[in-house]
């Protein structure tokens, strides 16, 4: 399998002269994976299409190993550079084995006759993304879990430094999308290959990317680890959520909080608030909750979708002052939700707030209420 370095410097990419992204400049590195992302529309598939060659850039360049990517010819490339964009394929009557067959064409010849060192190259890399059992079945009837595999089989053929892949997991359920993205990972880490992809899947970005590349406002606003690329807020900045909420540090998206003062009062922590706290959002019912740590496993989703959250970072002591403040939200609120009755030695306040919630007879609450 080769090796290859890419890097693209102040490129402009675009449609009849019409710029759709410009001045994009970046580089993914052997054995690295770099995922695009942005909005729908944003240009990352025109940009995947001018790395593949199958756009040429308006301007700058694209360089493979130093050399610019015009200079490389067809079957040279092809022997670099694999690219998985599903809508390109037309397999009619074609088995999976034939189409993971088709990825040797860069070595082949125009007859595309197979050695026994190309059909071994092609039962190795049907085993190696888990397709072998079903070599003989039609492409076409196939699920689409296992269209990618076989997919990213052909691609493998063709041994290429880097592969190209337009949104390779949208189509797939939770399973399937875990389950290509591991694969990917491990051969990336195998064989020292380099992956650019798009993905709309930001928590599987954001844990399966070496680097990103985030396109928006029609360019290439940052380009850096994703540790740097979720932070202060910048995805829904990019997104331009305006509706709900991003938690970027959890990868998690929440929907749109219910308005008003809060009506319930939710005393929760240690992660056992998150079911009532979304059960209340669904039921529109506006809550506040507390006492949280910032660290604790309810602060995000509390945070998203409490009217009132009480809280202090982590490390710091329960006061008085939150506990004032936690008794004052229960007192204006129609009823409490107890999701916990027990506290460690740094949340005896709350243990303290569950004895005023239960001293007052006229208050309707619900102990261990998990929704």
């Amino acid at each position: 399998m080769g090796s290859c370095y890419l890097q693209t410097r102040d490129l402009s990419v675009g449609y009849h002269k019409e710029p759709v992204l410009q001045n994009v400049t970046m580089e993914v590195g052997r054995g690295e994976i770099l995922t695009l992302i942005g909005p729908n529309g944003a240009g990352k598939s025109t940009l995947l299409k001018s790395i593949a060659g199958q756009l040429k850039p308006l301007a700058g360049g694209i360089y493979l190993d130093g050399r610019e990517l015009s200079g490389w010819d067809r079957q040279e490339l092809a022997r670099c550079m694999a690219v998985v964009f599903t809508d390109r394929m037309h397999t009619e009557l074609m088995t999976c084995k034939d189409v993971v067959a088709g990825g040797r064409y860069p070595y082949t010849g125009r007859f595309g006759i197979l050695s026994d060192q190309d059909r071994s190259i092609v039962s190795d890399s049907m085993k190696k993304t888990h397709v072998s059992e079903i070599r003989d079945r039609d492409f076409n009837k196939i699920s689409d879990g296992q269209r990618q595999r076989v997919l990213l089989a052909r691609a493998l053929c063709q041994q290429p430094g880097i592969i190209l892949l337009d949104e390779p997991v949208s189509h797939l359920d939770i399973r399937y999308q875990l389950e290509f993205l591991s694969m990917l990972q491990r051969l990336v880490k195998e064989s020292g290959m380099s992956v650019i992809m798009s993905l709309h899947e930001l928590e599987l970005a954001q844990r399966v990317s070496d680097r990103i590349l985030c396109i928006g406002n029609g360019t290439a606003e940052r380009f850096d680890i994703p540790q740097k690329i979720f932070s202060d807020g910048y995805i829904s900045g990019l997104f331009r959520i305006e509706t709900g909420s991003f938690d970027e540090e959890n990868g998690v998206a929440e929907l749109e909080k219910a308005a008003g003062p809060p009506r319930v009062f939710v005393l929760a922590g240690s992660g056992s608030g998150r079911d009532t706290y979304h059960r209340l959002q669904r039921e529109g019912i506006p809550f506040a909750t507390g006492i949280l740590y910032t660290h604790d496993l309810d602060y995000p989703v509390a945070k998203a979708l409490a009217a009132e959250v009480v809280s202090l970072p982590s490390g710091d002591a329960m006061s008085g002052i939150q506990l004032e403040e936690a008794k004052k939200l229960v007192d204006e609120c129609e009823r409490v939700i107890v999701c916990r009755d027990r506290f460690g030695p740094w949340e005896k306040i709350n243990g303290e707030l569950l004895a005023y919630i239960r001293k007052k007879e006229d208050r309707k609450y619900l102990e261990n209420f998990h929704g």
